[in-house]
């Protein structure tokens, strides 16, 4: 099985790289830059086969996947810095990334009749409510220009093809990259006292583990769409704030404990700083993966310690 990857500089792509090569499958990686550009950890992505793709321009898709010919197509690669896509001059980058960069692999894909796992997010939701949002929900209604135009490329992929995989996810974590867990372990080094919201609701999604999930995926044809984070019961970002500083501390880090270091909860209105409307409701029901024979990733908790096993700080 040939799988071309977009998105390869970032958290997900990294990962399902090397997933594949784990399992023995031909992985080509692509991205916007022209050299692999992601965390050189001596990992099996860095020295992979690797093609520069550009995703808004339909010419470098059609000529880089007419050349590659893949069976799979795993396109991880999206604005996903939610508040500059706000801004009036990101507007058209953001869309062009998002929804036509996603038009222009989903047109290559029905030519080539190739599967495609296309990721996505409960931002195309509205965020209300305390329901968790099911896979299959058709209620779209996006809070934020981020969650339109996710919300275009889903559609883009569903209404042009049959063999597709949508998996939405939700609060990322993973080596290769920026993401909340990094963001309040800097910010708790230097601070004494720490402001996080409790009033928004989800489950974090380790990469390293939806990457083995997506690949289980590809080996199959239950196509469909699907929701996928680590279990272990919804919380707040207050709540994962809390276990991460616990967990840092049981790894020797005391600057993390709570003699030094206050946790605050706040709610969105007091915190006040996001120029993008933010989803209260980001919980995912993720049944439909047990039901079709996948194997849901591991509790939230066991995927944190793991990972601030691997990381430096």
């Amino acid at each position: 099985m040939k799988v071309l990857v977009t998105g390869v500089g970032g958290q997900l792509g990294h990962d399902v790289m090397n997933e594949l090569a784990e399992r023995g499958y031909e992985g080509i990686g692509s991205d916007i830059r022209e050299v692999y550009s992601g965390i050189q950890d001596g990992t099996a992505v860095t020295s992979m086969p690797y093609v520069q793709m550009d995703i808004t321009d339909a010419e470098s898709v059609e000529k880089v996947m007419n050349e590659v010919h893949p069976d799979v197509m795993v396109h991880c690669a999206a604005w996903t810095a939610v508040d500059n896509a706000e801004d009036e001059d990101k507007r058209p980058i953001v869309k062009a990334i998002n929804a036509d960069g996603t038009k222009n692999i989903a047109r290559m894909c029905r030519e080539l009749d190739c599967k495609i796992v296309y990721l996505s997010t409960d931002y195309v939701f509205d965020g209300q409510g305390t329901e968790p949002w099911q896979p299959d929900c058709k209620d779209y209604k996006p809070l934020n220009v981020y969650g339109q135009t996710k919300l275009e490329g889903e559609l883009a992929v569903s209404e042009s093809l049959d063999k597709y995989f949508i998996v939405r996810i939700a609060w990322v974590f993973g080596k290769n990259g920026k993401n909340f867990i990094k963001t309040m372990l800097n910010v708790g080094k230097s601070h004494d006292t720490v402001s996080v919201v409790n009033d928004q609701i989800g489950t974090p999604t380790y990469t390293f583990d939806l990457a083995k999930l997506l690949v289980d995926m590809i080996e199959t044809e239950q196509y469909g769409y699907y929701h996928a984070t680590n279990e272990g019961g919804y919380i707040s970002w207050y709540d994962f704030t809390k276990e991460i500083f616990r967990q840092a501390v049981e790894l020797g880090h005391k600057e993390y404990s709570e003699e030094r270091l206050k946790v605050i909860p706040v709610t969105t209105e007091e915190y006040g700083v996001s120029k993008a409307a933010r989803p209260f409701n980001s919980r995912l029901d993720k049944s439909k993966l047990a039901e079709n024979g996948f194997k849901p990733l591991p509790v939230w908790q066991d995927a944190l310690a793991r990972y601030l096993k691997e990381i430096e700080f």
